[in-house]
Formats: structure tokens, C-alpha cells, sequence
């Protein structure tokens, strides 16, 4: 059976994870929770579930360990040993990221959540966004908030930044993309199937390296049973990313 536009963004928020290893994770929203569980339960069983406050976490909700919070900023967080997929209002093409105000800082147009703990996490771990609905109003040239720290804006605040500074990968209902080019601009990993460039381009305020992209992998049998029977049989997925 063919797998639908949730599945295929579901794997690809797996993949982020792919290598960590024994490390926390802390996905934010049900699709990235969902691609979390499915990575421990195939192919990175040593994944320490959070739920971003105080618990370890089972795929299945059951709580295997107590990490109080105050211990994860001393022991955690500030070593590098947390990946975090996050959402984002905006992101540019650096990897910078807003989720506190659109429109100008000292008079916005619309108060989000603050900055949070983006700066944080973007400048002490692996961190990786999920975007449900690629569109310009998303992918902009330049963020109104920088919450999120990109490449850019941690060049500029100099090594201390830079030392653990890893914004990994942004996986979107249309492809995944990372910075791996010489500015550490945004370029297309990949694309889903049936998804377009002239798709990306146009959703897309700013020019996307499109001459790598490939494929996104589509599920194997086994990780499609896990989302359809074991994880998600609901199919909440796919309100959040329509087929």
C-alpha cells in the first residue's frame, strides 16, 4: 500500500535521528513525536524519550526515568547530548527562526509564543523544525524575531555560540532541507514524491539549492504497520498533513 504525505513526512522526521545514539530527545508537535518513536522503535532503539519538562518517556507514554529539569540544563543541554525538532512561524535561509512576533519587534502585528527556550537549544544541541505547511509566509528572507539561532546570527556572537551550535535539518510537508553548503545557506536534501522544484521555489521566498535533492524515502512495510497500527492508528497524522 502507498504511503501518504504524513507517512513520508513522519520517516523523515525519523531520519533526523538517525545516528544519534543514546541521546534525548525532544520532539515538539505530533508528527515529530511520531517520527521519534518510530526512529527508537527501528532504528535507534537507544533514544531517551522526553517529555520536554521532567520524564523518559516509552513510545507508548509509560514513564521510564525522572530527569528534573534544573538536571537537564546542567547535564543535558549545555554538552550536546539533546536533539530538539521544534516548530517555526519562520525560518530564513540560515536556519534562523521566529516563533515570538510577526511584524516589527517594538509594535508587532501578532504576539506568538516568545522566544522560549529556541536560543537555548540552538546554541547547545542538535536542533531540527518541523513545518506542517511550506509557504512564503513561513520561508522568508529574513525572520521579524530571531528566537532560533541560524548560522549566520551564531557567526556573528563568535565561538562561544558556535561551539555546540548544530541547527541540523527542516523537514516540511514538501521535502527536507539542511545548511551543508559553503554559507551555510538552506538547500533541499530532499524532496517528497510528487513534489516538484517549481513547488519548493514557489512556496519559497528565498533561493533554495535545489541541485541535490533527491527522493524522500518512502516507508518500508514494517514502519508503515508501526504508523498506521501501533502509533497512530487514529490517523491524526494526516489532519496535520493532508493526503
Amino acid at each position: 500500500m502507498s504511503a501518504t504525505r504524513a507517512e513520508i513526512a513522519v520517516v523523515a522526521v525519523a531520519e533526523l535521528f538517525r545516528g544519534d545514539g543514546e541521546i534525548v530527545a525532544s520532539p515538539m508537535g505530533f508528527i515529530p513525536q511520531l517520527g521519534a518513536k518510530l526512529a527508537r522503535l527501528t532504528f535507534e532503539p537507544d533514544l531517551l524519550m522526553s517529555d520536554g519538562e521532567a520524564y523518559l518517556m516509552t513510545t507508548d507514554g509509560v514513564v521510564e526515568g525522572w530527569q528534573p529539569f534544573r538536571k537537564m540544563l546542567d547535564t543535558i543541554v549545555p554538552h550536546g547530548r539533546r536533539h530538539v525538532v521544534m516548530g517555526a512561524n519562520q525560518i530564513d535561509r540560515y536556519g534562523n527562526q521566529n516563533i515570538s512576533a510577526i511584524g516589527d519587534h517594538a509594535r508587532p502585528k501578532k504576539q506568538l509564543l516568545g522566544v522560549r527556550g529556541a536560543p537555548g537549544n540552538t546554541v547547545n544541541h542538535r536542533t531540527s523544525y518541523w513545518v506542517p505547511r511550506h509557504s512564503t509566509r513561513v520561508f522568508v528572507d529574513a525572520v521579524d524575531v530571531v528566537s532560533g539561532v541560524g548560522y549566520d546570527s551564531a557567526a556573528k556572537a563568535g565561538p562561544s555560540a558556535e561551539k555546540y551550535h548544530d541547527v541540523h535539518r527542516v523537514v516540511s510537508n514538501l521535502g527536507v532541507f539542511d545548511f551543508a553548503t559553503p554559507d551555510h545557506a538552506m538547500r533541499a536534501v530532499s524532496l517528497h514524491p510528487g513534489v516538484t522544484r517549481d513547488e519548493v521555489t514557489a512556496a519559497t521566498t528565498f533561493a533554495v539549492d535545489l541541485s541535490t535533492g533527491e527522493t524522500s524515502r518512502e516507508p518500508t512495510a514494517d514502519e508503515l504497520r508501526l504508523i498506521r497500527e501501533v502509533l497512530d492508528p487514529k490517523s491524526l497524522r494526516d489532519k496535520e498533513v493532508p493526503a
